[in-house]
């Protein structure tokens, strides 16, 4: 049978039943037994990851500052004023004390008394120079760490610069400023890179404006601090941002109070300042509020006592003029109802005029004050109307008596309140109390190295099952020799991975280099191995499929390099050859063919050089330690392998190895790479296919077939290579990833 006459092994309507089939099980949904058999297929790489993953989120938490938390407890009283005159107004409720101790002006005045805008801090190595430090401070409290890894210039723990005054300019807030370390207790100020001047502890530096005097200070020669001024408001809102206030239960008016800080004794004084500077600002609140109405009282006096005065005389002179009337007995009833009518009148006027000053006319509590003087005008009014009944000198006593004893009344009473402020204000008592003064939580209340850690565990693992997912959903290397079967070509063998192939390649390896000779092949040296019981049932295979073979010689080819063709090729022909039979491999890959590094000797004299006439066909041929089993190497890299292949000789080389020898097995280059296996294949009467697990896609051995195929050579079977052992159906593979769109670098070796 002639190559043209042959047909392709793939039908066209196969093809194209089976390319929309091929990627059926990626569509199936989710898998979890496949998950779950991925990730112990990766139980390496998810161990790897968990553990570093879980190792720098150790390390983030050692070498987080630690931040202590202090603690104080106020009340707030509820009850209502107790100032004399002022008994209607209810004290402020606890959730505005809130509100009030976070405020600027508390806050502002905690900022000034202890100094908290300014900052001091050492410049310590990156990133791990304050770990270092707060070990050896801990370790070795009032002592001074010595330089590590020959950095002098950083401070490692135990410094400290101890300022008595630092003022700069308004402009110059939140600038920083460098003071370098001498010898002596001498140091330098920086600004930036400018010199401002030099100065002794216990000494001033005043230059462009600036002030500075240290009080103390302890550091190596050569150690900086920087120092800074910063801007009052940045101050004060990061006090407030640390700083939490919550009322225990409701309506309770106890305050709790915390504070965030790196240094557990700052926190305490800052705690222990808001809560002073609040107590006094309360009584101070309280003491205004009676200096301001008694003040408004004393303003209501000298007129209070005109009216009294004014009152008295005019009783007095209509007395005289009407020769000492005297009231009746029911007029002094209705002289006592109305002067008491009067007096609450009176009263409500005064504070009506201590409202206008606090609250609006539509405020409720006014509103109500309002109300109850026009009922005791109503009041007034119907006694008026009874006093109408009296005789007119009757009625003119008893006005003039009334005015006389409700001015008298009012001027008395308003010197008793005025008496009664006085003595007040002096003893005034604010409504808020320190209960519990303030604390240091102990230990550092963050970072919280344990939930760190766990939270780090899980994010490596949620890391490692998407990096495990992400590798499950770009494989498309064939695992399973039932993909390969939907293309439409029967699998021979399914040929698992063995750990003794490594030491026989490293052994022919070295043999190449120059080493020793050669380790037997896996056939000879371990005819036991699984890899090897696949083979012979492969050889089982073929004896039946070349029945009808036009001839005995058999290419093996596949898709891509490193799939395993030589392996398949020499050990095929080491099990034909300890059957019995007359076996010839021959290595068509005149390009990177290793054929001789399995099988022993050089690379010279082979299959080039026989087609190229310079040696003949018993010069070529060589026998091996296996008898029955014979090669021909490659020979010298031609600089034009396909061109060569493509000469005359080729036929009838193959036609004498095929007279002379029971079996030809021919190893050539993978087809995706170069076209020589299409070159040979048409004078070959079995074409078999070999394809890696875990590293072919699919989709090359489908593009492989359809190349045979455009060639008119019939692929008449598929091996499987390097079956591994996994617990998912799929596992990772090249794929796509490792051969691009299947355009391969088929480089020759160097001699």
């Amino acid at each position: 049978m002639s190559p043209s006459s042959r047909t392709p092994s793939i039908p066209a309507d196969a093809q194209g039943a089976n390319a929309g089939q091929q990627f059926d099980d990626n569509d199936q949904g989710i898998d979890l037994l496949g998950i779950v058999g991925a990730l112990i297929d990766h139980k390496w790489l998810v161990a790897s990851i968990v553990a570093i993953v879980t190792f720098a989120g150790w390390g983030y938490a050692e070498l987080q500052t630690p931040i202590y938390r202090a603690d104080a407890l106020l009340l707030a009283e509820t009850k209502t004023n107790n100032l004399p005159g002022m008994a209607d107004f209810a004290s402020i409720p606890s959730s505005t004390e809130v509100e009030l101790l976070k405020s600027r002006t508390v806050i502002s005045r905690a900022v000034t008394g202890l100094d908290l805008d300014l900052q001091v801090r050492a410049v310590r190595a990156p990133i791990v120079g304050a770990w270092f430090a707060r070990r050896f401070e801990r370790s070795r409290p009032g002592e001074l760490a010595p330089a590590r890894f020959g950095l002098e210039g950083y401070a490692w723990g135990g410094e400290r610069l101890d300022l008595h005054r630092f003022e700069v300019p308004a402009e110059m807030r939140g600038r920083s400023f460098v003071v370098e370390v001498l010898a002596d207790d001498g140091f330098r100020l920086f600004d930036g890179e400018l010199l401002l001047g030099d100065g002794f502890v216990g000494g001033d530096v005043l230059a462009g404006g600036v002030s500075l005097s240290v009080r103390a200070m302890r550091a190596h020669p050569g150690t900086r601090f920087v120092v800074r001024r910063a801007p009052e408001l940045e101050a004060i809102r990061a006090i407030q941002s640390r700083l939490a206030i919550a009322e225990r239960g409701k309506q309770t008016g106890v305050l709790e109070m915390s504070i965030l800080d790196s240094d557990p004794g700052r926190a305490i004084r800052v705690l222990d300042e808001i809560a002073r500077i609040f107590v006094v600002q309360n009584v101070e609140r309280r003491s205004a509020e009676a200096a301001s109405r008694l003040e408004f009282l004393r303003s209501q006096l000298p007129k209070a006592r005109e009216d009294m005065e004014s009152a008295d005389a005019m009783l007095n002179a209509f007395q005289a003029r009407a020769n000492s009337i005297n009231i009746s007995v029911e007029a002094q009833n209705l002289l006592t109802r109305v002067v008491q009518i009067d007096n609450r009148l009176s009263e409500l006027q005064l504070l009506r005029a201590e409202l206008d000053r606090k609250l609006k006319p539509d405020h409720p509590r006014y509103q109500a004050v309002l109300t109850q003087a026009a009922e005791l005008g109503k009041q007034r009014d119907a006694l008026t109307s009874d006093v109408r009944s009296l005789p007119e000198t009757q009625q003119e006593l008893l006005r003039l008596s009334r005015d006389a004893q409700v001015s008298t009344k009012i001027y008395t009473r308003l010197i008793e309140i005025a008496q009664e402020l006085e003595l007040a204000r002096a003893g005034i008592v604010g409504s808020v109390q320190v209960v519990d003064p303030a604390i240091s939580s102990g230990g550092p209340v963050e970072p919280k190295k344990a939930r760190l850690i766990l939270v780090a565990i899980v994010l490596g693992v949620v890391l490692a099952l998407g990096l495990v997912l992400l590798l499950r959903l770009l494989n498309r290397s064939i695992e399973n020799p039932d993909e390969i079967e939907k293309l439409g070509i029967p699998v021979y063998a399914t040929v698992p991975q063995s750990p003794q192939q490594r030491v026989i390649e490293e052994a022919a390896r070295r043999a190449a280099r120059g080493g020793v000779g050669p380790a037997p092949i896996l056939a000879v040296s371990a005819g036991a191995d699984p890899a090897i019981e696949s083979l012979r049932s492969l050889r089982t295979g073929l004896h039946f499929a070349m029945i009808d073979a036009p001839d005995n010689r058999i290419m093996i080819s596949g898709p891509s390099p490193d799939v395993g063709k030589t392996f398949v090729a020499t050990n095929l022909a080491g099990i034909h050859a300890q059957a019995g039979q007359r076996v010839l491999v021959i290595d068509a890959d005149l390009r990177k063919g290793h054929l001789h590094w399995m099988l022993g000797g050089g690379s010279e004299r082979g299959l080039s050089n026989l087609l190229a006439g310079d040696c003949s066909f018993d010069d070529a041929v060589r026998a091996t330690a296996l008898p029955g089993l014979h090669f021909i190497p490659r020979g010298q890299i031609p600089p034009n392998p396909s061109e060569l292949l493509m000469r005359a000789d080729l036929p009838a080389i193959l036609k004498l190895a095929s007279e002379r020898f029971d079996l030809v097995i021919i190893d050539t280059p993978p087809l995706l790479a170069v076209t020589d296996a299409a070159i040979v294949g048409r004078y070959v009467g079995t074409s078999l296919l070999v394809a890696r697990f875990g590293m072919n896609a699919l989709r090359e051995v489908e593009l492989t077939l359809r190349r045979f195929a455009q060639n008119g050579i019939p692929i008449k079977g598929a091996v499987l290579n390097g079956i591994q052992r996994r617990a998912s159906r799929y596992g990772y593979g090249y794929g796509y990833g490792r051969y691009g769109y299947y355009q391969y670098e088929y480089k020759a070796d160097r001699k």
